[in-house]
C-alpha cells in the first residue's frame, strides 16, 4: 500500500492562510478508514473509529470544563490512546496543545504552568502528587488516583458520560495550533509557537515527501511522546496516511524495544543516538531481530559515522539521520532512502532552504563552517515571553537563525560541527566539543561519552571527558588514543569515567548536570 507523493496543487493549499479547514484532528485523524488499526498498546489494538469516538467524548468534556477555541491545555500523560484522544481533542475544539513529560519535579511543573499559563492541566495518577505539590489546582485526571481534592475532576468518569459527536471547530492555516516546548539541553525550556499550517506542510514535505509513509507502515517511538520528534511521527504523520502508531507506558530500554519489535514487527523506528548506542552494547543485540523495520530515524543529538556503521552491520536496518528542532517545527535536512551518505546528516528537505552562513548571515561556500539558517512556513512564529531571543533566533518571518554550526558539502549534504555556542578556546585555539566525542566514540572500550568545558583553578579553559566504558581502559590510553588522530591540543585534560551519562527527558545528554560537577 502506498500513499501519493504530495502533488504541487496539494501543497499551495497547504501554503494558503485562507483556508478554513485546518483543524488537525479533521485534517489528520478523520479520513482513515474506521476499520483500520490506529493504535497497538499492550491493551490490544484501537481502531480509527475507536479513537475518534474516544476524541469527541473527550473533547465534550473539556468543553465542559470552559476549554474553549485559542485555550491551551497542558498534557502530562503517559504514553497511551488516553494522551493522544486528549491531543487530539483539544486540537477538535480549537485549543492549543502543550506537551509535557508525566515524571517532572514539583518545581518544574510550578514553571511550566507559570509560564505556559494553561487553561487546565489533564494528568494521571503518576503525575498527580507532583503537581499537587507544585500547587497546581483544577486539574482534570485520568485513571487511579486514591481521592480526588474538591478543585479536581475525575477526567475519566466525565469523559465516559458525553456523546460521541463532536463537530470539529473551523481553524485557519494562520491559527495557533500548538507550542512545542524546546529539549532544555542548554537551559530552561522555551515554547515555541506554531500555526496550523506547521504540521501539515511538514507532513506533507518530510513524512510523505521524503520517507514515503504508508498506511501499512507501523511506526514505534524510543522517545515518549511529549517530545515533538516522536509525537509528530506517531500522532501525526502516521495518523495522516492512516498507518498505525505503536504505544507502551514504560520506559525505553533496549530489552522493551527488541521485545515490541519481536512481538509488532513495526517497520519504522523513531530513534535517537543515545538509545542506539545502548542498543548495540546489550549482550543480545547480536540475536535482536529488527528484519521488519524498513528504516529507522535518528535525530536530537549527532549520530557518530562509527556508530551508524555497527548499527547497520548488526541490525541491517537503514538509518536516516535528520536534524531538525522544535522551532523549526520537524526535520528540515534529512538522508534518503538509499541515498545515505554515513556521516552527514542528509540533504534539505525539498521546500524547505538550508544555508550554511557566517556571522551576519550571509551565505558561505561549500565547504566552509558556518551557522545553519533555515528557511520555511513551518518554522515557529517565536518564542513565548522571550522578544529578545526571538529576535535572535527568528530575524525574519519563516526563518530560524539556529546555533548549530555544519559544512554543506558540494552535493548538498550536511555535515555537522557542533553549536556555535560551544566552541571552546583551549590553549588560544578553537575547539568543538562534539570533534572530540565522535572520535573518542571510536575507541573500542568506549560505550558512549560526552566532553564539557570547564574552567581550571587557574582560570584558564580546558575540556572534560565524561567516558562510559565497556572494559577497563586508563585516562591516559584515551588520551593519547585522541591525539593519534586530531590536532593533539584537543585531546581532554580530564577524563571522568561513569556508569552512564545523565538525559533530558528527550533522551539527549544533559549537559548542564555535567557543568555543575566539580
Amino acid at each position: 500500500m502506498t500513499t501519493p507523493i504530495p502533488s504541487t496543487s496539494e501543497i499551495a493549499s497547504a501554503r494558503s492562510g485562507d483556508a478554513s479547514d485546518y483543524n488537525l484532528s479533521r485534517r489528520f485523524l478523520d479520513p482513515a478508514p474506521g476499520e483500520r488499526t490506529a493504535l497497538i498498546t499492550a491493551a490490544g489494538p484501537t481502531t480509527y473509529a475507536e479513537l475518534r469516538t474516544l476524541v469527541n467524548q473527550v473533547g465534550n468534556a473539556l468543553r465542559g470544563l470552559g476549554v474553549d477555541k485559542g485555550d491551551r491545555v497542558l498534557i502530562s500523560l503517559r504514553d497511551g490512546v488516553t494522551y493522544l484522544a486528549t491531543w487530539y481533542a483539544a486540537q477538535r475544539i480549537g485549543a492549543v496543545t502543550l506537551d509535557v513529560c508525566n515524571f517532572l519535579s514539583p518545581d518544574d511543573y510550578r514553571h511550566y504552568v507559570d509560564y505556559l499559563e494553561p487553561s487546565i492541566v489533564v494528568t494521571d495518577g503518576d503525575a498527580l502528587e507532583a503537581l499537587r505539590s507544585a500547587d497546581v489546582t483544577g486539574m482534570a485526571v485520568f485513571g487511579p488516583h486514591g481521592g480526588l481534592r474538591a478543585d479536581e475532576h475525575d477526567f475519566e468518569a466525565l469523559v465516559a458520560a458525553q456523546p460521541a459527536d463532536l463537530t470539529a471547530t473551523p481553524m485557519s492555516a494562520d491559527d495557533q495550533v500548538m507550542w512545542k516546548l524546546t529539549t532544555g539541553s542548554t537551559g530552561r525550556p522555551k515554547a515555541c509557537r506554531h500555526l496550523a499550517r506547521s504540521p501539515w506542510l511538514s507532513h506533507l514535505w518530510f513524512a510523505r515527501g521524503v520517507l514515503d509513509m504508508r498506511p501499512d507502515d507501523v511506526v514505534m517511538p524510543v522517545p515518549k511522546l511529549f517530545s515533538g520528534w516522536a509525537r509528530d511521527l506517531v500522532a501525526l504523520y502516521t495518523m495522516g496516511v492512516g498507518a498505525t502508531g505503536l504505544l507502551y507506558p514504560e520506559r525505553s530500554t533496549p530489552e522493551r524495544i527488541f521485545e515490541l519489535a519481536a512481538q509488532h514487527r513495526p517497520t519504522i523506528l523513531v530513534n535517537v543516538p543515545t538509545m542506539m548506542k545502548s542498543m548495540l552494547a546489550h549482550p543480545d543485540a547480536s540475536k535482536a531481530d529488527l528484519s521488519s523495520v524498513r528504516m529507522c530515524l535518528s535525530a536530537g543529538e549527532q549520530l557518530p559515522a562509527e556508530l551508524h556503521r555497527r548499527w547497520q552491520d548488526t541490525f541491517g536496518v537503514e538509518v536516516l539521520d535528520c536534524v531538525g528542532s522544535s522551532e523549526s517545527f520537524n526535520a528540515v535536512i534529512c538522508n534518503r532512502p538509499g541515498r545515505v551518505r554515513v556521516g552527514s546528516l542528509g540533504q534539505v528537505i525539498p521546500h524547505y532552504e538550508a544555508t550554511v552562513t557566517d556571522d551576519e548571515g550571509n551565505p558561505l561556500p561549500d565547504g566552509e563552517v558556518g551557522v545553519l539558517q533555515v528557511k520555511g512556513e513551518p518554522v515557529a512564529i517565536d518564542y513565548w515571553k522571550a522578544p529578545e531571543k526571538t529576535a535572535k533566533t527568528f530575524p525574519a518571518p519563516s526563518t530560524l537563525r539556529t546555533s548549530d554550526l555544519f559544512i554543506r558539502d558540494a552535493d548538498g549534504y550536511f555535515f555537522y560541527q557542533g553549536r556555535a555556542d560551544d566552541l571552546l578556546k583551549v590553549s588560544g585555539m578553537w575547539v568543538a566539543p562534539t570533534e572530540i566525542e565522535n572520535c573518542l566514540a571510536t575507541h573500542p572500550a568506549v560505550v558512549t561519552c560526552a566532553v564539557i568545558g570547564y574552567t581550571t583553578t587557574d582560570g584558564l579553559t580546558s575540556t572534560r571527558a565524561f567516558v562510559v566504558a565497556s572494559k577497563p581502559v586508563s585516562p591516559a590510553e584515551l588520551q593519547e588514543y585522541v591525539k593519534a588522530r586530531l590536532t593533539p591540543h584537543k585531546y581532554p585534560r580530564d577524563i571522568r569515567f561513569v556508569d552512564a551519562l545523565p538525559e533530558t527527558p528527550t533522551g539527549k545528554i544533559d549537559r548542564n548536570t555535567l557543568r555543575s560537577v566539580e
